[in-house]
Order: C-alpha cells, then sequence, then structure tokens
C-alpha cells in the first residue's frame, strides 16, 4: 500500500530562476537544477508547468518534460528558458533524480509573482543573480 512506501527526504537539491544575457546579449530567464550534494545525481528527470488565475479565468499551461541525465556534485544544469508572461502563474518544476541507488523526487513551485528582479540574490554554484528554491 503507499502508507508503506517510505519517501527518503532530501536536502541538496534547488531549483533557481536565473536573470542573465543570452548569446545576443539580450537579458532572458532562464531555470537551472543545481546539485549542492557532494556526489552525482543520475536519472535526472524535471517536469514543468504553470497554473493560476488571471481576470478570474483559470489557466494551465502544457506540461514539458526534461531529461537532464546527470548533473555532477556541486554543479548545474538548465532545464529551460522561461518567459516573464508566465511569472503572473504558479511556476511548477517536479524533479526526479537517483542519489546513492535511492530514488528521490520533489515538488518545487515559484508561486505566482514571486519572480521579479527585487529578488534577485547571487548563487554561487551559478556565480550569478538568481531566485533559488531549496
Amino acid at each position: 500500500m503507499l502508507k508503506d512506501i517510505i519517501e527518503p527526504a532530501f536536502d541538496g537539491v534547488g531549483v533557481a530562476v536565473v536573470h542573465e544575457k543570452n548569446e545576443e546579449g539580450h537579458f532572458v530567464w532562464n531555470v537551472y537544477l543545481i546539485n549542492f550534494n557532494n556526489e552525482i545525481i543520475t536519472g535526472v528527470l524535471v517536469s514543468s508547468k504553470g497554473y493560476g488565475t488571471i481576470n478570474n479565468e483559470e489557466i494551465k499551461t502544457s506540461v514539458l518534460r526534461h531529461m537532464l541525465n546527470e548533473i555532477d556534485s556541486l554543479d548545474y544544469g538548465k532545464i529551460e528558458p522561461i518567459n516573464e508572461d508566465l511569472f503572473v502563474l504558479n511556476n511548477e518544476y517536479w524533479v526526479s533524480f537517483y542519489l546513492d541507488g535511492k530514488i528521490y523526487d520533489r515538488k518545487f513551485v515559484f508561486v505566482a509573482n514571486t519572480i521579479e528582479k527585487s529578488r534577485l540574490a547571487h548563487i554561487n554554484v551559478i556565480d550569478k543573480k538568481g531566485i533559488l528554491i531549496m
């Protein structure tokens, strides 16, 4: 039964929305998965979606799935770019991966209207400014 499944707790993985310049020199927003662990994580899968209410109308984006394979210790992988128009929605990232032979998964949610330039802070692993959820 589901109640018999023990879900191991984990820390050491975070999702960050980073404001950075692209190859053409324009500022864009990108979403990254960061591995703060001292070990590699493998089998990394991320699904993303947006949802919320705008003008009393329920809005849902498509669900996107991303395979990052593995992320080294104290390293990061780019999940996807994100358009500023989606910041008025809740932006959810469901992350699954293997660490030490165990599977872990966790949901990270950037609540509507919380991704904004005034909240940017330096993220050491990426060496850029962004908003980090751990």
